[in-house]
């Protein structure tokens, strides 16, 4: 029998497998279900649906560069006892090698992208899942490209809990593209400049800070100076080149930048499980841990 979008789709719900494993075992099974279901089972592939529900914020980051080209991505899982497992590590490493060579637009593209066996990335990370036992998913990636003039600073932090990419334009020097890439890792920023900054942003913070000075009972004609202060300070929290470098506070960032005749062009920054709902039993056995040692 025709085998249909429908149906596929249908079995994809059941089991979590990925597009083509689907099509393909209700090929095997004639367009049988409840046979396509146990054919996956069998495989190992549909076991990833029984953990679909689990919550996996820990992981780690990764970031693989060739020549002119950089991914850099976040894999998760559900404890962190697996993001130190050498399979676990060596998964990361063989997606981002696959992002890079497969440049996919979307998340959506990069699972459904077929890897040199044939296989897809899901299909993939499905298999990790059967041996591994937890539920793993790649959350995010970013591709970047760069000059032959200009140089990427990649930078893992804790084993790969923060990673960081950088593309600096006007230097080939790398070390310096890294120390920026390790400032960012530490401080922050969310933005390159002030330029980058909305001016919807800037109006309201312009707003609350206009607010908490007449809440504070200073005179209205010298608010508006101090808020321009206070907006300052705001922009060196949240702008890299204002921020005070780590290797050295008594300069800026932009400064030491400019200093090696380069300026930032891009930078991205991943946390594993920022913004996650994190796992409530984590906390306790994070203490009982502490209280053995």
């Amino acid at each position: 029998m025709a085998i249909t979008a429908q149906m596929v789709k249908e079995l994809r719900e059941k089991t979590g497998a990925g597009m083509m494993d689907c099509k393909k075992a209700l090929t095997q099974t004639e367009g049988d279900m409840e046979k396509a279901v146990d054919f996956l089972r069998e495989k190992g592939i549909a076991k990833a649906a029984k953990k679909a529900d689990r919550i996996a914020a820990e992981g780690l980051t990764q970031i693989e560069v060739q020549g002119n080209e950089a991914v850099i991505i976040e894999v998760n899982s559900e404890t962190d006892f697996v993001a130190k497992n050498e399979g676990f590590q060596n998964l990361t490493k063989e997606i981002s090698a696959h992002l890079l060579a497969a440049k996919p637009a979307s998340l959506e593209e990069a699972l459904e992208s077929k890897m040199e066996n044939g296989e897809t990335l899901q299909g993939h990370i499905n298999n990790a899942i059967a041996k591994i036992g937890e539920k793993l998913s790649l959350r995010r990636f970013a591709l970047k490209t760069k000059g032959d003039n200009d140089a990427f600073g990649a930078y893992l932090h804790m084993g790969g809990r923060i990673g960081v990419l950088t593309v600096l334009e006007g230097t080939t020097d790398e070390a310096v593209a890294k120390d920026v890439a390790m400032h960012i890792a530490a401080i922050n920023p969310k933005y390159i400049s002030r330029d980058a900054v909305s001016e919807e942003e800037v109006a309201r913070e312009r707003e609350v800070l206009t607010q908490q000075a007449l809440n504070e009972g200073k005179p209205e004609k010298i608010v508006a100076k101090m808020v321009e202060g206070r907006l300052g300070k705001y922009f060196e929290e949240i702008c890299l080149l204002d921020q005070a470098f780590v290797k050295d506070s008594d300069q800026k960032v932009g400064k030491f930048v400019s200093s090696k005749g380069a300026t930032v062009a891009d930078f991205t920054r991943y946390e594993v499980g920022e913004g996650m709902e994190k796992r409530e039993e984590n906390f306790a056995e994070e203490v009982m841990n502490q209280v053995k040692k």
